[in-house]
């Protein structure tokens, strides 16, 4: 049985929303708000296929450079701002480590805490080694390709960094 708890309101005063909320409207920061929603909505095809040339431009960079790499999920029915990659040999834990000035996470973001693999890396099919070896690179309105020739060049010397250290392959 779903029981009902009372929330208790942060501010007191008011009364707005039945008591759940006090002050007034923000106004401004509603039509801001709703302004830059229509903004973003004008500029989202064009930001796609910028992100999406960008995402193309880092997998093909790290196919050519790093071997033994796995790009998780399907191919191209994807969101163009983001991208997972599994790379043998190599636990994400480490290159995250490695590198240090770079927004990259593995697993989700709600699982942080555990190092368990991904229930979706599992769900995918992927083996615990490959789970445990995933990156998630995100792409976004600032990312330039300079950024992506970067991380790439940077993941590069990581990636091969870590396959000496933990298992002598190049």
């Amino acid at each position: 049985m779903r029981r009902r708890r009372r929330l208790i309101p942060l501010l007191s005063g008011g009364g707005q929303e039945k008591g759940r909320r006090s002050g007034t409207y923000n106004t401004p920061g509603i039509v801001g708000f709703g302004r830059a929603c229509d903004l973003a909505r004008e500029d989202m095809p064009a930001e796609a296929a910028r992100l999406g040339d960008l995402q193309k431009r880092f997998l093909d960079a790290i196919r050519s450079r790093i071997a033994d790499v796995t790009l998780n999920g399907h191919a191209t029915r994807r969101l163009p701002n983001n991208m997972n990659l599994s790379f043998a040999h190599v636990e994400a834990e480490g290159l995250i480590a490695a590198l240090r000035f770079v927004a990259v996470s593995s697993g989700s973001a709600c699982a942080s805490e555990t190092r368990e693999p991904s229930y979706v890396m599992k769900a995918l099919g992927a083996t615990d080694e490959r789970a445990l070896a995933a990156l998630r690179f995100g792409f976004g309105r600032i990312t330039t390709a300079q950024d992506v020739d970067e991380v790439v060049d940077r993941l590069v010397e990581a990636v091969a960094r870590q396959r000496t250290m933990t298992h002598g392959v190049d």
